[in-house]
């Protein structure tokens, strides 16, 4: 694939004024559900056997973001970093031992300057659901767009939902690099038990963002040649993070 930093065939050219001397201002926005799968594969079912280092993600982003449009990326800064996610309720996250790393990873995303968004799932019937979190990222994201506060929006998701924000958020002018992944593994279970874990992106979503990202691929090439910016992405000592349940 050559430099994963070189600017993509296809790239659009960026709007004049993007290119030298002018900050472009990025805004990170997680679907934690998702970003928790994508690191819990690459700590139990990929080679690598570690998670992903949100540091070493926020600074790959920043080098993607230069790649795309075309300007030094001492120039690239994110500005806003959001975590979007469903939470269980404190007596559920205590029954399952889960009160003591929920604190820790939230540490985590203090120490990252990551802001936590957090509403409590439906823990009724047989598998707790979240409710309205893809809405809240949603208007949040507007809200930064409408607001002339960004330029660029990376955004790490693969539900379709989404699909009407980055229309929206171009049409403001907004650019979207979307970090997608794709994989399948077995996983072992506390009954020994093993059962396929698979997630795709949504198509539309793929085409729709102006900065589409095959995240796997990038990893595995530019792990297979030992890139710097890549082996940055994993942990090196482990971070709590949260796991799905």
């Amino acid at each position: 694939m050559g430099n994963l930093f070189s600017p993509a065939e296809g790239t659009p050219a960026p709007p004049i004024g993007k290119t030298t001397g002018v900050f472009t201002r990025i805004a990170v926005f997680y679907d934690g559900g998702y970003f928790t799968e994508v690191s819990n594969y690459y700590k139990f079912g990929h080679p690598r056997h570690s998670r992903l280092s949100l540091r070493g993600l926020q600074e790959f982003i920043r080098h993607l973001v230069a790649q795309r449009e075309r300007t030094p990326v001492d120039f690239c800064l994110i500005t806003e970093a959001r975590y979007f996610r469903g939470r269980f309720s404190a007596a559920t996250a205590s029954a399952r031992n889960r009160l003591l790393s929920d604190r820790v990873f939230d540490e985590v995303l203090i120490n990252e300057g990551i802001t936590p968004h957090y509403l409590l799932r439906e823990e009724r019937g047989e598998r707790p659901r979240e409710t309205g979190i893809d809405v809240w990222l949603a208007l949040e994201a507007y809200d930064l767009a409408v607001q002339r506060r960004v330029d660029v929006i990376a955004l790490i998701a693969c539900d379709g939902d989404f699909v009407p924000l980055v229309r929206k958020l171009q049409a403001l002018g907004v650019r979207v690099l979307l970090l997608a992944w794709e994989f399948s593994y077995e996983e072992t279970l506390e009954d020994g038990t093993r059962r396929l874990r698979e997630t795709r992106v949504d198509s539309t979503l793929l085409r729709t963002a102006i900065y589409p990202v095959p995240m796997h691929q990038v990893i595995d090439q530019g792990l297979a040649v030992r890139d710097p910016r890549v082996e940055n992405l994993f942990l090196v000592k482990e971070e709590p993070i949260e796991t799905v349940p």
